[in-house]
């Protein structure tokens, strides 16, 4: 039996893994702060099965706070880390970029602290698209120039690939950092466009579309990313970056329309300006992931909306 310590294990993609961890019989730890980002009731109800678990730990804790990171880490004493805690979104970064700084930033620097202090070799690290900015080049490679981030919140993730790489130099950590590509499914965050789109669509309120439509997201499905992240286990890397993304962009205009399909009602849209924040495209080269972790995704978008529709009751 492996011990695993996931920080953000509450959430969207932390409580997805830590299914996973408990099924294969793993001893799982998780750390969340339960923060007000979204609904602390919705990663509640999250970890409801799982507080039911005799090898699930839950520590309500910050990772910004150093004395409780040390208790949870000297009492768990992980084998492997899997580090996805982190404040989220490129949007809400514009207008809180000390509040990304400090978590995303400081935290991950915490977290690998612990990791060296208790010889816990093996992390894996959550990294984001974003960091590829507006790069003319795709599909993005993770070879391409990332050092122009538009957003702070992609600063943020840049910084902890360039942190996890110091960390592996100088005390031997085997680091991995996975570029997620726009993630949605089943407990997906309520700003997640899929559930922000379907929710909207059945209230009959409108959609805000940014721009013309023609933008395009790699949209990753949950159970993907989770094999993804799994496959990272033991492989003892040393340090590697790898995208886990779909291979397969679909603009903002097709989105609505697979999503109407499948809900049966249309849309009503909300024509807005295009954001500075965003990206005309997210669109990942998975050669890579193929080659180290024999991965590929399975779930189409149009199978992976209906999966989650189906999951929300519609």
């Amino acid at each position: 039996m492996s011990r695993v310590l996931v920080t953000g294990g509450a959430g969207f993609i932390g409580s997805h893994v830590v299914d996973r961890l408990l099924s294969s019989g793993d001893d799982v730890w998780v750390i969340d702060n339960f923060d007000d980002y979204y609904d602390p009731q919705q990663k509640l109800s999250n970890i409801e099965s799982h507080l039911k678990e005799k090898f699930f730990h839950l520590s309500e804790i910050d990772i910004l706070d150093k004395a409780a990171m040390k208790g949870v880490f000297s009492e768990a004493k992980p084998d492997l880390v899997i580090h996805l805690a982190a404040r989220v979104g490129v949007r809400p970064s514009l207008n809180q970029v000390q509040l990304y700084e400090a978590v995303n930033i400081r935290g991950t620097v915490n977290v690998l602290e612990e990791c060296k202090r208790i010889k816990c070799h093996e992390v894996i690290l959550a990294s984001s698209s974003s960091v590829y900015g507006r790069s003319p080049k795709i599909p993005f490679s993770e070879e391409d120039d990332v050092d122009h981030p538009v957003s702070p919140y992609a600063a943020t993730k840049r910084t902890l690939e360039l942190l996890a790489y110091t960390y592996h130099n100088l005390w031997g950590l085997s680091c991995v950092c996975l570029r997620f590509f726009n993630v949605y499914g089943e407990r997906g965050r309520p700003d997640n466009i899929p559930a922000m789109f379907t929710q909207l669509i059945l209230s009959t309120k409108p959609i805000p579309k940014f721009g013309d439509g023609t933008t395009r997201r790699d949209y990753t499905y949950i159970s993907d990313i989770v094999d993804g992240i799994l496959r990272c286990r033991r492989k003892e890397f040393g340090y590697e970056i790898i995208n886990l993304g779909n291979h397969h962009p679909v603009s903002l205009n097709d989105f609505i329309t697979t999503l109407e399909g499948i809900v049966g009602i249309k849309a009503v849209i909300e024509q807005l300006p295009f954001n500075p924040a965003d990206v005309p495209v997210t669109y990942a080269d998975i050669s890579k992931a193929k080659r180290l972790l024999d991965w590929e995704p399975k779930v189409s978008l149009s199978e992976g909306l209906r999966r989650y529709v189906e999951s929300v009751g519609i």
